[in-house]
């Protein structure tokens, strides 16, 4: 089996050949090394490749690079016909951080709704069909539709503070533009079920401390289940990037019409264990984030705790074990060698 083949062979509840070990495409570097994992293999995970292009017609966006005390910025102006906002982002290397959200007073409740409405969709399936040709067989790109509406209005354009402040005064406001993402949602899942991808990740980093079991049951579950059955109906994949705490809500997962639960973080990490996970969500495909904790531990500890995450997969082999965070430098080398031999010695 090639590396993409055992993803996709899991993904489909088939028996693979052996464990399929992924890392995202930004945690891994080009060397001698990443060859070697490759050749024995790992398969790179291009996340979110886009199968769908947006147009918005009506607002303009102006983005202005500038750099202060020797690091790097990026501000984006939106401009709406009812009004301005404006974003800015400290840069760092593959990521960045929000330095100003994109909501600031409740004036700006009737820009967002506007920018959020104006928004157009088309499919655009060849340049994902001719990477999929290009690229070969040791990736695997996976389509996006976004974060779940709570979540990037909470997370991504307020800030938890503020956003529980206008959830207080002005939780009106709020579903307002829940509604309006989750509308543009509601035309990116036809696109996405009759494109050529596979399978798709919907939300990401719900975090179960700020969300609660009764907003998520009611804001996010159902959004799970809407857009499964559309791409079910046209043999597609969907699973959520859950990789904090999740037992508050397991049993509404394990009920949920995902087939994957992608990036889940077993103990010690968080409140579940990889036997808890298998247990409860024995439906599921679990694609794991080997614990980001142990990537300072010793190579025995890491050899012991990939035969246990393997060993609690038995006899359904419904694991796919991923790298989801970036390991340290000085680490990712011989942990990751660590890991692939374990999965190697451990073949079906």
């Amino acid at each position: 089996m090639t590396p993409k083949k055992r993803v996709e062979a899991v993904l489909r509840h088939e028996k693979p050949d052996k464990i399929p070990l992924t890392m995202y495409e930004n945690k891994i570097y080009q060397c001698s090394i990443e060859r070697q994992l490759r050749n024995d293999g790992l398969c790179i995970v291009n996340r979110n490749y886009p199968v769908f292009s947006t147009k918005s017609p009506n607002v303009q966006w102006k983005t202005y690079i500038y750099y202060e005390n020797g690091e790097e910025y990026r501000k984006n102006i939106i401009i709406t016909p009812v009004g301005e906002l404006s974003i800015v982002d400290k840069l760092a290397g593959f990521t960045s951080w929000h330095i100003e959200k994109i909501f600031k007073t409740p004036e700006d409740y009737k820009s967002l709704l506007f920018m959020v409405k104006d928004i157009g969709f088309e499919p655009c399936y060849e340049r994902f069909a001719e990477a999929e040709k290009q690229l070969g067989e040791d990736i695997t790109l996976r389509a996006g539709i976004g974060n779940t509406p709570l979540q990037e209005i909470m997370v991504n354009w307020m800030g938890v503070e503020t956003f529980s402040i206008e959830w207080l005064e002005r939780k009106d406001e709020i579903e307002k533009i829940y509604n309006a993402i989750l509308e543009n949602h509601r035309k990116i899942y036809p696109i996405i079920a009759k494109s050529p991808a596979l399978y798709v990740n919907y939300g990401g980093n719900e975090t179960s401390d700020l969300i609660g079991r009764e907003r998520f049951k009611k804001y996010v579950l159902p959004l799970y289940n809407e857009a499964a059955e559309i791409l079910h109906k046209h043999g597609k994949l969907i699973g959520a990037h859950l990789d904090g705490n999740n037992k508050i809500w397991a049993d509404l997962l394990a009920q949920s019409k995902l087939d994957y639960i992608e990036a889940f973080s077993p103990s010690p990490d968080t409140d579940m264990s990889i036997q808890d996970a298998f247990s409860i969500w024995s439906n599921k495909v679990l694609w794991i984030n080997f614990p980001s904790s142990l990537q300072l531990a010793s190579i025995d500890k890491i050899k012991e705790m990939t035969k246990e995450i393997i060993d609690a997969s038995m006899p359904d082999k419904s694991l796919i074990i991923g790298i989801t965070e970036t390991i340290p430098e000085d680490r990712w080398q011989e942990n990751m060698l660590a890991i692939s031999k374990v999965i190697n010695y451990n073949r079906f």
